[in-house]
This record gives structure tokens, sequence and C-alpha cells, in this order.
């Protein structure tokens, strides 16, 4: 592989022109796809294999008129103080705006409160539901405009309103500190490189990737039913990605311009070595986001595809428009060692034999394996207590910031009819095989009213035939606690008796039978996908190591970052602790969507720093040097390098805590200190304690097995013999 990428890499350096046009072609053609495509919504959600969804898919059939994937709102009025919602004034406002709502092209239906009886016990509280017929992802923007204006005609009036449900769902805002976080990668490239023009080819190239990936996504979102969550993630994760790739690479160039060889063939070097391991890297993180389709929700494998599709573009980027630009930049870009001459340059590369940060603590660690693997495990294992506590659910309004009016909303519901009220549970019966429906119907409404937790039973609501009912149940207790997810289980529990008793079907759905089918989904799924993730990179690092022990050693590490991750994120958004540093107004259950979100991402991206610093590491080894100074000499050479990586991805990670979307600046947080764990604790201090204590059996493979594997020459051994007969070696600094 070093082999082909080598020449990959100098001809793309050779026909720069050409490699340019072509990325910036495609970076066009993708542009016109973009802004030709209607705007990303919120995809479709559904749940193959769960209860809920039956219930949902069987409401489809039994009751086509109800539009039951449409969005929904609900419009919430409280009276002034001391007045009351059944005044005559406060009746005719709200009136007044039922009216005007049901007017909507797209309204299927509004509920009046006075007549539906949403009027709250103390008279201060009533709400309007509305019905749409096209789900959010297609609800026009003149639709939500209007559902804004009646409501804005009510204050008028003097009331309290705002405005809850799905219909307001819009696209996430990440906000500024996004851009911060870009900065700081800047920053830093500056910092490592000493130059503006080498710095700015990581961004320059990630943004185009970006670009180029987040681009096609919003080209497909609508015939891919693609949410705007899923382009957010691949931006997230292909900045990240893209910048250290890129990285990696212009390091390497750089090192190989201070050994005196000639541009066109320090290039080639750099993408045939350095290249070798983006590809495998690469190949890990797309293994882990294309191995979400296990847990076989349809969300997720869109969101995992089209992350996965973004980090292969980064991949190529990086192994073609690096060695490109690299061409364009010429003398501008200093061997390892010199500064350009705006930052204090002229200066020739140092040649003294003075140990680097990196040489000086991988000697200390060599020294001191066995304390600097106690204190990394123990920390790590300190940092993961919080995870033992982790609830899951999905946000609902109730996690939203206090200054939107989807909170304020659900605060007024709850005040004025119960915490329960804002997540009640649909309660489908299905009777076509009953003797007597309606007494299957009146049975089923009866085992529910004696059941604990429950606040209201609406009668049964039979469709045309009369075969289906659907029963409204309301719990005492908020949508995502416990005690509802038990009455959950409680009512399905109940599905047996009834069938034995009126050979009709009883099924539970709405938002939070859904949410909690969901948790139990991942859950189920967490296991399995763990096996096969970890498992497929485990049989691909030991083709790039040649090792057994080392990437048993690279998944268990991977595994004490993540729990120690997952604690992290527990104290933060479920325990409260430092949540106003990071504007966590509301906390609650972990998204269910979390622990395995991370396993997938956190092990690809634990697996680059993996590749890229042992592989320095294997490489010295190779070349005759003893596993303790091979492992002081990958630090040599890498340890700056990955820390600059770390941080940058740190950096972009951290920029996603300041968006609107609390599922975004979770995701943002928990990826941000797992790599942190990651990349400073587990590579940077357990890696080289292990591989300093296990010392040449760290590299031992099974002769059958070195027998059976590829040769894929990720050290660019043979490029030694390449470079001998190529004609032009003369090792002179162009």
């Amino acid at each position: 592989m070093a082999t082909y990428l080598y020449k990959l890499g100098r001809f793309a350096f050779r026909r720069r022109h050409f490699v340019a046009l072509l990325w910036v072609a495609l970076l066009t053609l993708a542009g016109v796809g973009a802004a030709s495509a209607p705007p990303a919504g919120n995809s479709s959600f559904s749940i193959p294999g769960t209860e809920a969804q039956r219930a949902f898919d069987l409401l489809e059939q039994r009751f086509p008129g109800m539009s039951a994937d449409g969005a929904t709102a609900r419009v919430v009025f409280k009276a002034p103080e001391g007045q009351k919602m059944t005044d005559a004034g406060n009746k005719a406002a709200v009136e007044k705006t039922v009216k005007e709502l049901a007017s909507g092209s797209e309204v299927a239906s509004v509920a009046d409160p006075y007549t539906g009886k949403a009027v709250s016990r103390d008279g201060t509280i009533a709400y309007a539901s509305v019905k749409y017929k096209v789900s959010g992802m297609e609800l026009e923007d003149s639709s939500r405009d209007a559902l804004n204006e009646g409501a804005g005609h009510a204050r008028d009036a003097g009331l309290t309103v705002e405005i809850g449900g799905d219909a307001l769902n819009t696209a996430p805002e990440t906000g500024s500190s996004e851009i911060i976080g870009i900065a700081i990668a800047a920053v830093v490239l500056v910092i490592t490189f000493g130059s503006l023009i080498a710095a700015g080819l990581p961004l320059l190239t990630a943004i185009v990737g970006v670009g180029i990936g987040v681009s096609t996504i919003t080209a497909l979102a609508t015939p891919l039913d693609l949410g705007s969550t899923t382009s957010t993630l691949a931006t997230m994760i292909g900045l990240a990605v893209g910048i250290d790739y890129a990285l990696f690479i212009v390091s390497r160039y750089r090192a190989e311009l201070a050994e005196g060889r000639d541009r066109e063939e320090a290039a080639g070097r750099a993408v045939g070595t350095a290249g070798s391991a983006v590809v495998f890297a690469g190949l890990t993180v797309v293994i882990a986001l294309v191995g979400l389709s296990v847990v076989n929700i349809p969300m997720l494998t869109k969101m995992g595809v089209a992350a996965a599709g973004t980090v292969a573009v980064a991949v190529l980027i990086a192994l073609t428009m690096i060695p490109a630009l690299l061409g364009y930049a010429g003398r501008t870009v200093k061997p390892a060692g010199e500064k350009s001459r705006l930052l204090g340059g002229g200066r020739a590369a140092e040649k003294a034999d003075r140990p680097n940060m990196g040489t000086r603590w991988a000697s200390f660690v060599v020294r001191r394996p066995v304390t600097v693997l106690l204190l990394g495990v123990v920390g790590l294992g300190a940092a993961a207590v919080p995870a033992a506590s982790l609830e899951l659910g999905l946000p609902d309004d109730g996690s939203q910031p206090v200054s939107t009016t989807q909170r304020r909303a659900y605060d007024l519901l709850s005040d004025g009819f119960g915490p329960g009220f804002n997540g009640p549970l649909m309660v489908v019966v299905d009777a076509k095989g009953s003797a007597d429906k309606k007494a299957a119907f009146a049975e089923v409404g009866d085992e529910i009213k004696g059941l604990k937790d429950v606040v209201t039973v609406t009668p049964p609501a039979p469709d045309k035939a009369g075969d289906t009912a659907i029963i409204t149940v309301v719990p005492k207790s908020q949508p995502s606690s416990a005690t509802t997810e038990d009455l959950v289980h409680a009512i399905r529990g109940k599905g047996a008796s009834i069938a034995s008793a009126t050979d009709a079907k009883l099924l539970v759905t709405g938002a939070t039978a859904m949410n909690i089918d969901v948790s139990q989904k991942l859950n189920d799924a967490l296991l399995p996908y763990l096996a096969l993730v970890v498992g497929l990179a485990f049989l691909l690092l030991i083709v790039v190591f040649r090792s057994v022990l080392v990437p048993l050693k690279a998944a268990l590490g991977f595994l004490l970052s993540v729990l120690a991750a997952l604690g992290a994120v527990v104290a933060v958004f479920q325990w409260g602790w430092l949540s106003g540093l990071m504007n966590v107004e509301q906390t609650g259950p972990v998204m269910s969507m979390m622990p395995i979100f991370m396993v997938g991402v956190v092990f690809g991206l634990a697996m680059d720093y993996e590749v890229f610093l042992v592989t320095r590491m294997r490489e010295a080894y190779v070349h005759g040097e003893n596993p303790g100074q091979a492992v002081v000499t990958g630090f040599r050479y890498s340890a700056r390098v990955v820390t600059a990586a770390a941080v940058i991805m740190i950096a972009v990670f951290s920029g996603f805590i300041g968006s609107s979307e609390a599922m975004i600046k979770m995701i943002g947080f928990g990826l941000a200190i797992a790599v942190f764990f990651d990349a400073f604790v587990v590579r940077m201090a357990i890696v080289p304690a292990v591989l300093a204590l296990l010392g040449r059996r760290a590299w031992w493979l099974p002769a059958w097995l070195d027998r059976a594997l590829p040769n894929v020459d990720v050290e660019g051994e043979g490029l030694r013999t390449d470079s001998d007969t190529d004609g032009d070696r003369e090792l002179v600094r162009a």
C-alpha cells in the first residue's frame, strides 16, 4: 500500500492543476445540487420491530384520515392574573384564534378547548390541539407563520400564549462557538507548523471536504429523508477528521523535507507513510459509523452512513488534494524545525540532539510504566463512576431552554393538567377477532383505570368499522420518568390476559412509548454492535501492526475512555455538575442514542490516534530499534502532532456545545471529553506504559497468522528500495 500511495502522492504533486480542478468541480457540482434542492427538515422517525411502531402502522391502516404521521402543535393559553379562560372576553379571543388556525391549507383539524374539555380545573389554562396533514419535515413555513400569527392575535387580547409540539421544530443552531472552535484549530495549526501557509492547508482541505459532504447530504435530503441533524453530525465529524488527516500528512512532508529530500519526493513519501495511516484510521471510523446500521433504526443508520461518507471524502482529499496544494505552496512550507519569516523565521532547522517534550515524556513512562499505568487506569475509572447511574431517554420539549416557547408551553401544561399530560400514552385496541368488540374496548379501559400512576383514561374512540379503538391514558408522572416507563410496561403486561378473555390485541404507542422502545432497542443492540465494530477493527489493526497484543490493548484502552466519557456526560447532563457552564438549562435522562453513538464515533476516532502514534513506533521497531527505544522514537516524531490533532478535534467538537439542540450539545460535549480522555490519558500514557511492560512480546504474531496476513507495508519499508532506484534521489533540499 505504501508504494501505491507514494506514487499517488507524487502524481498529485506533479499534476496539481488537474487534481485541484477535479476537487473544485466536485465541490461546485455538490453546491449546485444543494442550492437547487428543497431544505432539509426533520426526518421521519420509525423504529422497526417495536410495539410502538406496530401500533402506529395499525393506526395508518384503520384510521387513514387521522394523519397519524402529521405534525402537531399545542397552542396553550393562560388567562391574565385574577381572570379565567371561561370569561367572555378570553373565550372570544381563543375561539377567534381557533378559527384562524383552522383556515390553513395544511391543517387537518383544530380542537376547540371549550368543546374538547381542554381547560384546566382552576380555569386559568386552556389549550388548542392543531393537527396537520403533513409531517413536520414537509410543513411549509407559511403554516408555521400562521401558527405564530394566530398566537400573536391572542396575545394582543391580553392572554399569555405559548406553542409546543413538533410543528415548530427547525434546524438546530450551533451559534458562534462553532466558529470559535475552528479559530482555535487554526491557532493550534500555526503553533504546530510555525507557518501560516502550512497551517492553512489542513483548514482549507477540511472545509472543502465538509462542503462536498454536507452539500451532497443537502441535495439528497428529500429523496433519502435525511433530517437537518444529519448534516450537523457530518459537519462535526468531517471537520475534525479532515483537519487531523491533513495535519498528519503535512507534518510528515515537513519531516521528509528536513531529511533533505526534494519536494516531490517528500510529498510522495508523506502520502506513502502517513497516508497509509490515514487510510486505515479512516477505515476504522467508517466501520464504526456504518456499523450503526445494525441497530436497525433508520434515522441512526442514515446519520452514520452520511457521516461515514464525509469521512471517506476527507481521506481522499488528504491523499490527493494535500500533495497538490503542497506543490502550489512550494518553498512557503518549511522543513520541520523552521518557521516562516512572518513568525520569526529564517532560522535553519535545529540539528541539535536535544530531546523534545515528547521524547522526555516517553522516556519517563518507559522508566516508570507501572506507576503511569496505575494512575491512568484509576483516574479513568474514577471518571467512569457516574456511568453506573446512567438513565436513558429521548429529549422532548421539557429539555428545551426556558427561553423557548416550546418549553414554556410544556411548563404551562404541566401546571394546568399535571406533569404526565405532556406525555400521554395512546393505547390501540385491535378487536377485529373479538366476538363482542365494544365489551373488549370497555374491558381494556377498566383494566388500565385500575393501574397505579394513571390520572385519566378517555373513553374508547373506535374507527368507522368499529374494529379498532384508541384509548388515551394520561400518567401522573412526567414523560421521561421511570414511573411512566413502569406504567407502559404494566399496560403491556395486561395484553396476555386481555387477549385470552376477549381475543383483542392491545398495543401501546405515542411519543412516550416510542421513546421507551427506542431506549430498549438501543440497549439490546449495544453489545452486538460493540462486538461487530471492535471485532472488525481488531482484525484491521492486526493487519496494520502485525501484532495480536497491540490491537487488544487498543480496544481495552478505548473501553476505558468511552466509559469515562459517559461518566462525564452523566455528571453534567443528568446530575447537573457544571451545567451552568455548559448552558444546560434542564437536566434529565441522557439521550438514549448517546452510548451506542459514542461507542461508534469515539472508537473510530480513538483508533486514529492509535494508528498514527503506534505506526511510528512500529516503523522504528521494524528498522532495528529495541522496543523501549521504539516507544521513545514514536513519541519523538508523533507526540507533538498527535497532541495538536487532539486539541483541534476537542476544539471542533466543543464548538457544538453552543447548539440550541439538546442532542447536538450532548454529542459535542461527549465527543470532546472522550477525545481528551483517549488522546491524553490512554494513548499518551497508558499505551506507552503497556508497550514498555510488554517489550518484544507487544509485536508477537503467530507464524501461521503472519503468513496468512497480507503485507500492507504501513511503515513504508518498500519505499527504501523504490527510492534507491528512482533517478533523482540526491537528498538535496529544493
